[in-house]
């Protein structure tokens, strides 16, 4: 329920989440890796994962 009504919130606009599951921003256009209050990585899920960074070490 939670997944649906943000993929339909940002259809229109922009928005910034915050997840604790990958699934939840999974299909965003643009992610951003943080640590330390610092980006490290930026991308989409696939970019991320073909990084093979801290994102992706995330990832189960």
């Amino acid at each position: 329920m939670v997944q649906v009504a943000l993929d339909r919130a940002k259809a229109d606009q922009t928005c910034i989440v915050i997840a604790h599951r990958l699934s939840t921003i999974q299909n965003s256009n643009n992610i951003a890796a943080m640590s330390q209050r610092t980006v490290i990585e930026k991308g989409t899920h696939k970019e991320l994962m073909a990084q093979r960074g801290a994102y992706c070490k995330l990832v189960p």
